[in-house]
């Protein structure tokens, strides 16, 4: 049966990873996987994204302005 055990290391110059264990028994085979996580990008709020997609009004009085010509066109 295979034995896992999984640790956090930062990655030192050169590319070097330190990893040390009281259980891995001295003189034993053992298969290293490095996982390398990745930047996570900041969390936007919603509110810092209203408005800044294509087509979307930067403010409510500019959906009202566009609802208040379109029904005007709409009412000939």
């Amino acid at each position: 049966m295979n034995e896992a055990i999984r640790q956090k290391a930062v990655v030192k110059p050169g590319g070097v990873i330190n990893i040390q264990s009281s259980e891995l028994p001295v003189g034993t085979e053992v298969d290293v996987i490095v996982i390398v996580e990745r930047a996570r990008k900041k969390k936007q709020s919603l509110r810092s994204i209203i408005g800044t997609g294509k087509g979307c009004f930067a403010t409510p009085q500019e959906a009202d302005n566009f609802i208040s010509r379109e029904r005007d066109a709409w009412s000939l």
